[in-house]
Order: C-alpha cells, then structure tokens, then sequence
C-alpha cells in the first residue's frame, strides 16, 4: 500500500496499460484521469502507454479527445499531459472474437496491466480469452488482472467466477478493485489504529458500544435504471463496500504491513461476520425503495417510474443491516450497515461510538443525558477524522456540551483533482496487493449476505421512503430497538 505522488515513492516499472471498454464512463473519467496525475507527479515513467480497447469504430485520436475532455482546463496545454497523450493509443475489436486477442497480442509485448472497465457478464470471457492467446504468460515481463465490481450477484455465481478466472491465472496475477479502498480515509484507518496506541487500546468491546458504516448518496438512479433494477442497494454496495471498510475496522493487528499479512486479517474478519439468518432477516435487515422527492437539488420521479426500470420493480434502492463478528475483540458490538440513493445528504463515514460514562458524578447538576464519545472517519466527500468529547461550557454552573476535533485531509494536505484510483493503479503497477480483495474475501462478503437476498427474493416488498429523507422508517427503528440511533446525514 503505496503512496504516490510523495518522496517516498519510487517510480514503477514501464508497463502498458490495456483498458477494455476504454470509451465508457470509469476509463474516461477516472482511471486516464489517475493515471495523468500519477505521470504529472512523477512515479510513472515517460514509456509508460495506455491501449484502450473497445468495440466503437474510432481510431487514437478519438480516443484521446474522448478522454481529454477529463482532464482539468489548466492542465491540458502542460508538458505532462501532452506527453501522455501521445502515448494513448485505440484498439478495435469485439472481446467475444479470438481475432481481437490475435492483434492485441502484437500490442503488448512486455510489462502489462488489463484492466476489466466493462459490463461483469464479460469478466470471464476477457479472461479466458486473454489466457488462450498466451497474454497472461509472464516471460517477457508481469501481466496483471485489474477487475472491477460487481464481482458476481450472489454467493453462487461468485464462487463460479472466481473458479473460471482462477483455472486460466493465479490469485497473485488477479487484482479485484474495489474503489472505496483508494480512498484516503479508508487506507488511513490502520495508520490511525496502529499508529496511536491512543485509539488501538480502546478499539474493542470493552469500550465500544457499536459501530456504524453509511454510504448515503443523494443521486437517484437516473440512466442507470436497467443495471440498477437488477441489482439492488445490497448487491452494489453490501459485500463489497461496506465488508470492505468494516475489515478494515475490524481486523486484528498484522504482523507486518505486508499484503498478505494484511489480506489474512481481513479475510478472517469477513469470515467471521454473522449476519441475519433466514428467521432474522426480517427484524435485522431493512430495505427500501424511494419515492417521489427533491434530492440533490433535483426532483426525483418514484424508483418505478425511472427509466427501464419495471413497472412491478420489488428492488430495493436502500438497505441497512444489523451484523456481528464473531470474535473476541468484538463480541456483543453489533455493526450498523446502511446504504442508500437519492438520500438527503452524500455521506460515507465509519461511526465508532463508545460506551455511556457513568451519570453518577452528574447527578446532582443539571446534566440528564450525557452523548457519548464517538470517533467518525468522514470517507466521502470531506475526508478527515473527528472525535466528538463532552466538554464543560463557560459558566459558574456545570454544564456540559458536545465538542468536536477535526482532520480535514484538504485542510492539511494538497489533494489537487485526486480520483481515488490513484493508488489502486499505483499499486497494482508494483506489485502491492494489499488493497485488493482475493477470492476467498469475496466469497465470504457474499455468504454473510446470501440468507437476505434469499429471503427478499421470496416475498415482500420494499418500505417506501420520500426522497431527499434519510430512509426509511424501519431503519431507524432497526437501532431504536436496541436503544440507538443513526447519526445524522450530513
């Protein structure tokens, strides 16, 4: 787990960078993006090329317009994007043909990244082809995977991808991403935990009450009705992202910063987490679908009524859930998950929330409730830490308030038009696998969440909620039984 950009980083290798389905949204706006700010840095080398393949009949420079239109204004005329882009090159070609693979094998001849941008139905078809025309053969040089989410739709079907990738290229070829992980705050965590013995030693159920992960957002579903209505807030978010930041966590201290000894104590966390069964799905876990509204400073048409989305639609556009992890540094804590669209805020933050104090000492003052302590870790869309304490308020009587200490990485750091694949690329470029899944992670992320899609799938429908709210009512009442609540949406 790299940072690029900062003196420590060394330069990587020359490699090419082979994208198929360089004309869609993630190459175009992300990942060309990335990649131009990690050579205007300065840990990539000046040969380092980008080949974008896709099906479009177009040609290099089509494509270098395309993606040009992502770079920032002020950027365009500088040396650093000027030399990239003559680097970027177009490669026609269907990914179900041999014949594309044939040609493309006569592009890459050394050092290669292919990166999987498309639709999940060609994850494994890229793959077995790439290993037929010998692509993935590593004698003149690395040849990695980069995959992207979602990572199959069910326990099943995952388990299947996994053994037909697995059957043409080892786990340490293979780099499942999963974007939340780029994220500063993200990759923060453990610097924060094992870093400071201050949190490290209060960081287990002695002092902590629960934990709650959000991943609110305020846009609807929009253009994206077809994938959406057939995916679903628990499928697109669940097992991936939210598993992802709770391992992180949740994980015991590792040996050492090394990617498998980091790898090895999250999957153990992912394997132990225990989520509803088929009889507690419907008191721990929540689904909703929303409804006409204002989110986002937009009119929101009811989730039925969005483009290619079905009339008679029973998918879920938020979920939440109450899951434990089954061990000993975090038994009796549950975990709150929530995710959602066209919510009132766009929000993704880890709450620690510690035990109560004892009201003893306040008992004679006008103090009746005291709010608990708690850490939030703020991952989108102002990344930073803050530590809400109580603190005496100015006065010749004791009175108490809520205070708060804040990091704001933009604040401290210059971030400049970070995307947050940055160092996910970076690092798969060298060889550091630390923030990607392995199979056996995966699996275990769709095994803790298969009882609820069984159970949604059989009966039931989603509770309605007004968009630009918080979600739906059985959400909070999901906390509210145990004494709880969210916090707010901000």
């Amino acid at each position: 787990m790299s940072e690029p950009g900062s003196a420590a980083a060394p330069v990587a290798p020359p490699a090419t960078l082979v994208i198929f389905g360089a004309m869609g949204d993630l190459a175009r706006r992300l990942l060309v993006p990335s990649i131009f700010n990690l050579a205007r840095d300065g840990p990539i080398p000046d040969d380092f090329a980008i080949l974008g393949v896709s099906y479009h009949d177009v040609g290099d420079e089509d494509l270098r317009a395309s993606v040009e239109a992502f770079i920032p204004d002020e950027e365009r005329g500088g040396k650093a994007w000027q030399s990239l882009r003559e680097r970027i090159a177009y490669h026609k070609g269907d990914f179900t043909e041999a014949g594309t693979y044939e040609s493309l094998a006569k592009r890459v001849d050394a050092n290669a990244l292919f990166y999987l941008a498309t639709a999940p139905q060609f994850f494994g078809t890229i793959v077995d082809a790439l290993s037929r025309a010998k692509m993935l053969d590593e004698e003149k040089g690395f040849r990695r995977v980069l995959i992207e989410k979602p990572f199959g739709n069910d326990l099943e079907s995952a388990r299947a991808l996994n053994r037909q990738i697995l059957a043409c290229i080892p786990e340490t070829q293979i780099y499942r991403v999963d974007h939340f992980l780029g994220k500063e705050t993200v990759q923060n965590i453990m610097v924060a935990r094992f870093g400071n013995h201050l949190f490290e030693a209060i960081w287990n159920n002695r002092y902590i009450d629960h934990v709650q992960i959000t991943a609110a957002e305020t846009v609807a579903v929009d253009s994206r009705g077809k994938f959406y209505d057939a995916t679903g807030a628990l499928r697109d978010m669940v097992p991936n992202h939210l598993f992802q930041l709770l391992s992180m966590v949740a994980m015991e201290p590792p040996n050492s910063f090394d990617a498998e000894a980091i790898r090895n104590e999250k999957a153990k966390v992912l394997s132990a987490v225990r989520g509803p069964r088929a009889n507690e799905v419907k008191a721990d876990a929540v689904r909703g679908r929303y409804r006409t509204g204002k989110a986002g400073g937009k009119k929101v048409p009811d989730f039925r009524n969005e483009a290619d989305v079905a009339a008679d639609s029973r998918t879920e556009t938020y979920a939440a859930l109450k899951v434990g992890i089954d061990s000993w540094r975090w038994v009796g804590v549950p975990f709150y998950l929530r995710t959602g669209k066209a919510l009132s805020a766009r929000d993704t933050e880890i709450v620690l929330q510690f035990k109560p104090v004892a009201f003893a000492l306040f008992r004679d003052t006008d103090v009746d409730k005291l709010p608990p302590n708690r850490l939030v870790l703020q991952i989108q869309p102002h990344e930073g830490i803050s530590l809400k304490f109580l603190a005496k308020k100015p006065g010749p009587v004791v009175d108490t308030a809520e205070v708060s200490m804040d990091f704001s990485y933009a604040d401290t750091f210059d971030l400049g038009h970070r995307t947050g694949y940055e160092t996910l690329l970076y690092d798969a470029l060298t060889g550091d696998q630390t923030l990607f899944q392995r199979a056996d992670m995966i699996e275990a992320g769709w095994a803790a969440v298969q009882p609820v899609l069984d159970a949604w799938g059989k009966d039931g429908e989603p509770e309605d909620y007004d968009a630009g709210s918080e979600g739906p009512k059985g959400a909070a009442a999901l906390l509210e039984r145990d004494g709880r609540h969210w916090n707010t949406l901000s």
